[in-house]
């Protein structure tokens, strides 16, 4: 038996949460679940309809108006949310395996990073306080000026497949601590964790409608998240032709909206860099979740005094990667997550190829018979790329590195900001001044120094320019889950204001 096979999860079968109960779709239909590492089939999810995800926000609704929710305090508020967290832990291998198996991200990853980094986003979050707090103006005028922060109410939540749990949490936490009801609907594409999420929302014994979690392939369905009436804010994580179609829909009720959109983020490796930590850190960017990461650092952008060194043993060592089922404990490399993107991402590099670009490793579907029946794809290096070129201006959204190289600083920094994006960047270099000096002209939300991929519930993350608005995590993205309340009293002497007299 395959280590594969051993660490299968039994077919399942996912119902919707609408109002605190777990249920079909009203229509009776259900989508199937494919794991990208064998191409089988694993399970199926009731697929909502409009009149389920009606009743969902109708639900979300009642429970907000009602008061039962934001009238708690946020310290009451933060006692479910550590029971999220706490329910999360005790569920943590069964979730892992499902992030996996759906997704095709390695058990390594889903074990270590996916899980733990959930829970403990809604441990953060049911901790805050101070950031909710009324806080008085300093006003030089005899008033006495107050800001109120409130939920702003029905919070419909849509995020992609590549990071179900992380994302999940990002956007629970902050809007259940600041008083919302959710929404929330997953990609169908890899729904099952967050299904799994539903049965643990549950049995956190949430009030009900408080959170409502549906999965529908019905995107007419899905746009009525958009549109509603009684929706109030849209918290967006996908790809950016998909959030200007989010912005389009909402506009017609003009609700808040917060989008964290694609990317084609710079990866700078000085010549002075620390060489095997910027290797392993550039690999890290690239090929963790096969590159399936709107952060992905896509471009490396490669000093010319290493630019031959560098390369070569970065070539190297993505040869040795090790390809195989995301749960296979021995597999560094995994599926993408369906043949629909593999065929996507194998079409960028054979346009890049014809466009002049060089192929140093990769580029091809990989055999061996456990790897023939999944999705998978060489991790791929591509080299002698025009920085103009499709390949080093769209986002992939697949492990395919564009290598570029420059001379000079002002060159580097030339080279990270011409794109439509700008979500994140990474710098490699022992010159901490230049570090700096470079990632202050970076057109991005954040930029990692010496490092890749750190993630903080006390840090703000989010884009510049096509890689969208708004942020999550920190004060910043808790903020984002409320509207602010000016409440004005006039202290004038004797209590005639201006205002009083002016007519």
């Amino acid at each position: 038996m395959s280590k594969f096979n051993m660490l299968a999860v039994k077919p399942q079968q996912f119902d919707l949460l609408i109002n605190g109960k777990i249920v079909p779709s009203s229509s009776g239909k259900y989508f199937e679940l494919i794991n990208p590492s064998t191409g089988e089939v694993f399970g199926r999810v009731a697929d909502a309809s409009k009149e389920d995800i009606e009743k969902a926000i109708s639900a979300g609704q009642r429970k907000f108006s009602g008061g039962e929710w934001p009238g708690m305090s946020v310290a009451e508020r933060g006692i479910y949310l550590k029971k999220i967290a706490s329910l999360i832990r005790k569920y943590a291998k069964e979730l892992a395996d499902l992030e996996s198996i759906q997704c095709g991200k390695t058990l390594k990853q889903s074990n270590f990073i996916d899980v733990p980094t959930a829970a403990d986003c809604f441990e953060y979050f049911s901790n805050i306080d101070e950031p909710l707090k009324d806080r008085e103006n300093k006003i030089d005028a005899p008033v006495k000026s107050i800001t109120f922060f409130e939920p702003m109410g029905v919070v419909a939540c849509i995020i992609p497949w590549n990071y179900p749990l992380i994302m999940a949490a990002w956007k629970m936490a902050p809007a259940l601590i600041a008083g919302n009801t959710i929404v929330f609907k997953p990609s169908s594409l890899g729904c099952a964790s967050i299904m799994k999420l539903a049965q643990i929302m549950k049995e956190a014994e949430l009030p009900d409608g408080v959170v409502n979690i549906i999965a529908t392939t019905n995107h007419d369905a899905a746009s009525v998240l958009m549109t509603h009436k009684d929706v109030n804010m849209i918290s967006f994580t996908g790809g950016t032709k998909t959030g200007q179609e989010v912005m389009q829909l909402a506009s017609g009720t003009t609700k808040k909206i917060s989008l964290e959109l694609g990317g084609k983020s710079p990866n700078i490796v000085f010549s002075d860099c620390d060489f095997e930590a910027a290797i392993g850190g550039t690999m890290s960017a690239i090929f963790m979740n096969q590159g399936q990461m709107c952060t992905a650092g896509s471009r490396l952008l490669l000093e010319d005094k290493i630019y031959d060194k560098f390369l070569a043993k970065l070539v190297e060592k993505t040869k040795a990667l090790t390809i195989g089922p995301a749960t296979d404990y021995q597999a560094s490399f995994g599926p993408v997550i369906s043949q629909q993107n593999r065929d996507k991402i194998l079409g960028f590099v054979e346009r890049a190829v014809q466009d002049g670009a060089k192929l140093a490793c990769g580029g091809k579907i990989p055999s061996g018979a456990q790897l023939k029946n999944g999705f998978y794809i060489e991790p791929t290096i591509l080299t002698n790329v025009n920085p103009s070129s499709e390949i080093a201006q769209e986002e992939v959204f697949g492990p395919v590195l564009a290598v570029m190289k420059f001379k000079t600083e002002d060159e580097a920094v030339q080279l990270a900001n011409d794109t439509k994006y700008g979500l994140a960047a990474c710098v490699w270099t022992k010159d901490l001044t230049k570090a700096n000096a470079v990632a202050g002209q970076l057109q991005v939300g954040t930029v990692w120094i010496n490092t890749y991929g750190g993630f903080y519930n006390e840090a703000s993350f989010g884009g510049y320019k096509q890689s969208g608005f708004s942020r999550e995590l920190g004060m910043e993205g808790l903020l984002e889950y409320t509207q602010s309340k000016n409440i004005c009293m006039d202290q004038t002497p004797g209590g005639k204001p201006l205002a009083a007299g002016w007519f």
